[in-house]
Formats: C-alpha cells, structure tokens, sequence
C-alpha cells in the first residue's frame, strides 16, 4: 500500500474522495433493471453518474501529482490500496437499506463539500463546489424517502428500522480525522470532519423524531477503511467492476 507521507497529500485526499465516489457509483448501477419503477430506475442511474463523474475528478486531480491516469488509479488497484469509507462498499440490500445509507451520505456530504468548497486548493474547490450542487438534489430524494418508507406500510417501516440499525455502526467513521487530513485542515485545504457531527447529527435526529424511528445505540462502531481494511464486500465489487481492464490491460474506450 502506498505510504502517505511520501507523496503529496492534497493528491491523496483527492484519491480518497474518489474511492469514495467510485465505490458508491457502483453500489448504486447495481439496480439498474432491479429498482421498484422504472422512474426509480433513472433517478439512481443519474445520481450513480453523479458518484462515478465525481470520482474521474478527483482521480484526474489526484493522478496529476501521481502519475496515475483515471484508469490506472480505478482499476489497476487491490482492495487494500483502496481508502473508501466502509459504508459505501456494504452490498446494496433492499431498497429501503440503500435509501437510508444514501441518506445518512447525503446529510454529511452537503456539509463536508459545502467546507471543501471553501478549500485553499482551487481544483478541489472547484470538484467540491460542483459535487455540493449534486448533493442537494440527492439530499432532497433520499430525505423524501426515507418518509415514503418510513410513513408507509409496516414491511417498509420494519426494512427502514433494520437498515439504521445495520449502518448506524458505520457513521462515525465519517468524522474520523487522522494525520492527513488534519494536516491538510491546517493547511487551509481540508475540512474537519469532526465538526460537522453536531450539525449532521442534528438534521438526522430532527428527522428520525419527525418519523418516529428509534436512534439506534452507538454500542458499536466499525473503522478501517481510510487504512485499506475492509469488509469482503470490496474484493468481490472490484473483481466484478476491474475485470474488462485486467483482462485487457490497456484497453480504452
């Protein structure tokens, strides 16, 4: 795995935020021709597109500082290599577990590149800028169904409790800070993630108590994925996603 300190560090937290991105773009094509309408079809193949544009940014921005191309740094790259959030590897699950991750996604993703806009760096200003504009048509789908869910019958209600549960685990690791990332919030170029929670935790509890969902307990919490250890969902996701490039390496559209 390549050792941080030895290469830039904007490049790699641009590198992060792709994986980030590419992980849950693919999580996300995965109900093309599986979603519940054809409507619903469209509207997560668009936002896919959104994840997947937003990760050739950010490996353009990244590969610049170390030479990679786009290709080289989504393809030809093992799990451990790979620093996504543990939460967007989780395989799909029904649609009311994909509704609620995007969910919980969205709220901090509208804050945290709402702060990288703000960054010292212009090109990842201007990626965070262009992603914050996506976010808020995400954050306005999921938030409106997790209420469909959530106010509807009690299969759905029963799916949408069971998928907070099942990720709540996963939520802090979106305001972990480490070494990197903290030199790069004092560097006037990164964003501290740890002061987003108040207000993330306060728009996602506004809205559980507004459906009457149960907060689940912080009794656990799963860590790991910044440092390239990950759940066995990724290795299965990248074979499926890196096979055509490592079959035919080189090969180009």
């Amino acid at each position: 795995m390549q050792q941080t300190q030895h290469t830039d560090p904007e490049a790699l937290l641009a590198r992060r935020l792709g994986d980030d991105a590419l992980v849950m773009g693919q999580r996300l094509c995965e109900w093309c021709a599986n979603a519940p309408t054809l409507e619903e079809e469209l509207a997560l193949a668009n936002v896919a597109l959104d994840y997947l544009g937003r990760a050739r940014f950010c490996y353009a921005h990244a590969g610049a500082a170390l030479d990679r191309t786009e290709d080289e740094l989504a393809f030809l790259r093992d799990a451990a290599e790979f620093e996504n959030l543990l939460m967007v590897e989780l395989p799909r699950g029904d649609f009311a577990f994909t509704m609620v991750r995007q969910y919980l996604l969205d709220v901090f993703e509208l804050l945290y590149f709402a702060g990288l806009s703000q960054s010292g760096s212009k090109g990842l200003a201007a990626i965070a800028a262009k992603t914050h504009k996506e976010v808020q048509y995400h954050l306005r789908r999921s938030r409106q169904w997790l209420r469909q869910l959530a106010l509807g019958t009690t299969v759905s209600r029963d799916r949408t409790e069971a998928a907070l549960d099942e990720l709540w685990g996963y939520v802090e690791e979106l305001f972990a800070m480490d070494a990197l990332e903290s030199a790069l919030v004092d560097a006037g170029i990164g964003v501290d993630r740890q002061a987003l929670r108040a207000d993330w935790m306060l728009e996602v509890e506004g809205l559980l108590s507004q459906l009457e969902l149960v907060k689940p307990a912080a009794d656990w919490q799963v860590h790991g994925g910044r440092q390239g250890v990950h759940t066995e969902h990724l290795g299965h996701l990248l074979a499926q996603m890196q096979f055509m490039q490592r079959a035919y390496p080189g090969l180009q559209w």
